[in-house]
């Protein structure tokens, strides 16, 4: 079973490599059948070896491979090493198995575009970095693939880069997420000075024994793992790319919000957790950023009319609730809201594409409408989604993993009330929104005509998430409700159990109060955007109302301050240091070899009489120094 794992990385790369040497010169139909068929076989590849790993656990409760050495020092190395246990085999999972439905939906999305191969190689690429970043054994190839998925999000949300903006976003999320990715860098030379490895099982083994818990050292190391993550996971405050990444074609925009990229940091959090627990200023920092995030993103979805956008600052929000369950250490609860999340946010985006390419490229869900019976099964299964965004109570699989977050919240051994507060309020918003998104797009008067509908290549990867939006959440029941622990049972064999508070309160009032919540959100959703649009009409009019949905609307004005603070000061100061030292410099070098060249030039002007006078100075001058000497 070792030996396939190389496998998994290697067909998307196989492809990549393929599609980019030759892929011009491909037909269409083999384009799409090495883009998707590369990441289908890596999906069928890890459903074998995850049946295999669940009927007969390996040695050590992981499966490793080693292809070669990739660098050796006097007291460094680091390997082309792989390395699959339980939380590896859900991330991998998910990346190939969504992965594929996503690239299968995108051979009849991208069906019309020119760059049919750069798209597919550039898409086999991200998966390729993806896996290799949760494959990897040792901390420094996990960084070659979580550099290659910031290289990857670049190429494909600048894809249409005949447009200006779609080439600023991409290049605004390429240099958002360095900072996050030079504060990573950071920790891991402070790592590897303190335990003189950056092998990952070495690591978890040592760092307990070396670092006294709360010491400033580890202190510092986690929280520079957790910048690298906040940039990856566009958490506060390095979230503002990632409603701009929606730049992107829409399978781009699944990809990186369901299987890829944002769950990068969610993925290094619990990876590293050994470190983590060992700091609990970090633990502290990881729940508060979560969240303030969830907080925040949730308001700004409220106010957005793009509907790719709505999407974004919810993948925000719900990758907060992640966040929040990590620092709380509900481990596996954080990764099972992430197991859950994958289904029904890539359903969301694909559904969003088909009705964005039906409706002639339009992206305002205020010039959408009437959809319900004219799309239906777009209807359903972005209903399907809606609802697992939502956390409807018993019937969609964002239930039963937000469920976990918001009790852990209160009850576990780093929660408490603030976090539980913040945590509902969330929710509440959540319900709210997604409600608002459902009404307006498929309900009310149809204002933009429906052209080509989608076909079969888009509507059955739909059928498959929308299902699994809604199932998907019942193999981890409350366990007040239903003992049944599949998830957890599994990934608590790499991850520590959620400790619980003493004297917390009974699960069943929590469980109570956000079920009402949820329901609360979807009827003031109903109220405000379909029986009774007279009080949105009045808010309208108000100007407080309105400045406080224009401060959501533009991400709480974080665009704002950073181009103030930050972009502005930089273009005056190269504006002023335009004619320093070493520009003057460079220029005097250039004017010269320009000098030079007009007098050399003027000596080859094409006049006989001025060449023979020039051989003649020479002769005269050659002969005068014979004569002088």
């Amino acid at each position: 079973m070792n030996n396939l794992l190389a496998l998994i990385p290697a067909l998307p790369l196989a492809g990549f490599l393929i599609l980019s040497l030759t892929g011009r010169h491909l037909p269409k139909s083999i384009i799409a059948g090495i883009g998707a068929g590369s990441v289908s076989a890596a999906a069928l590849i890890t459903i074998f070896i995850g049946m295999q790993f669940l009927q007969s656990p390996p040695t050590g409760n992981a499966y490793t491979q080693t292809l070669w050495q990739w660098m050796q020092t006097e007291n460094f190395s680091a390997g082309i090493d792989l390395r699959m246990d339980a939380l590896t085999l859900v991330f991998v999972f998910i990346i190939t198995f969504v992965g594929a439905l996503i690239h299968i939906y995108s051979t009849a999305f991208m069906r019309h575009d020119r760059d049919y191969a750069r798209f597919f190689a550039s898409m086999n690429l991200f998966v390729c970095s993806m896996l290799l970043l949760v494959m990897a054994d040792n901390l420094v190839l996990m960084y070659l693939g979580w550099e290659g998925v910031g290289l990857c999000s670049f190429l494909l949300i600048g894809f249409w880069y005949e447009t200006p903006a779609n080439v600023a976003a991409a290049n605004k999320a390429f240099y958002i997420t360095r900072i996050g990715d030079t504060a990573m860098a950071i920790g891991l030379f402070l790592l590897f000075r303190e335990l003189g490895t950056l092998n990952i099982p070495e690591i978890m083994t040592q760092a307990p024994a070396h670092f006294q818990p709360g010491a400033s050292n580890v202190t510092w190391i986690a929280l520079l793992l957790l910048a690298g993550g906040m940039g990856k996971s566009a958490q506060l405050p390095l979230q503002t790319w990632l409603p701009d990444a929606m730049a992107g074609p829409s399978p781009v925009s699944a990809l990186i919000h369901a299987a890829t990229m944002v769950t990068a940091g969610v993925y290094l959090i619990a990876r590293m957790h050994v470190v983590f627990q060992l700091s609990p200023v970090a633990m502290a920092a990881t729940a508060a950023i979560g969240a303030i995030t969830l907080f925040v993103a949730g308001c700004s979805a409220m106010a957005q009319t793009d509907i790719k956008r709505i999407l974004a600052y919810s993948t925000i929000s719900q990758i907060g609730y992640m966040f929040l369950a990590l620092g709380v250490g509900a481990w596996s609860a954080g990764i099972f809201h992430f197991f859950t999340h994958a289904f029904f946010k890539a359903l969301l985006f694909l559904a969003a594409g088909a009705v964005i390419e039906s409706l002639h490229h339009e992206h305002n869900i205020f010039r959408m409408g009437g959809l319900k019976d004219r799309m239906p099964v777009v209807f359903w299964t972005f209903l399907a989604g809606a609802a697992a965004l939502a956390a409807l109570p018993l019937i969609s699989a964002g239930f039963y993993s937000k469920d976990q977050i918001l009790w852990y919240a209160w009850s576990a051994q780093n929660g408490n009330p603030m976090l539980w507060l913040v945590a509902i309020a969330g929710a509440l918003i959540t319900a709210f929104y997604t409600t608002r998104l459902m009404i307006v797009v498929f309900w009310g008067d149809m204002k933009t005509h429906i052209g080509e509908r989608p076909g079969k290549a888009m509507t059955i990867p739909l059928m498959i998430l929308a299902v699994l939006s809604i199932v998907a959440g019942f193999i981890e029941w409350p366990h007040n409700l239903v003992h049944l622990s599949l998830f957890s049972d599994l990934v608590q064999r790499y991850l520590p159990e959620t400790l619980l508070q003493e004297g917390h309160p009974p699960e069943i009032i929590f469980q109570l109060v956000a079920a009402a919540v949820t329901l609360l959100g979807v009827y003031a959703g109903y109220v405000l955007y379909y029986k009774n649009t007279s009080i949105l009409e009045q808010w309208k009019a108000s100007p407080a109302m309105l400045s406080l949905r224009n401060f959501f609307y533009k991400g709480w004005g974080f665009d704002d301050l950073y181009d103030t603070v930050f972009v502005r000061p930089f273009y005056f100061l190269t504006r002023i240091n335009k004619s320093d030292v070493f520009d003057l410099l460079n220029k005097g070098i250039a004017t010269t070899s320009q000098r030079l060249n007009e007098w050399f030039s003027f000596s080859q002007n094409g006049s006989l009489r001025w060449y023979v006078v020039g051989v003649l100075i020479g002769i005269i001058f050659v002969l005068g120094l014979q004569i002088w000497g």
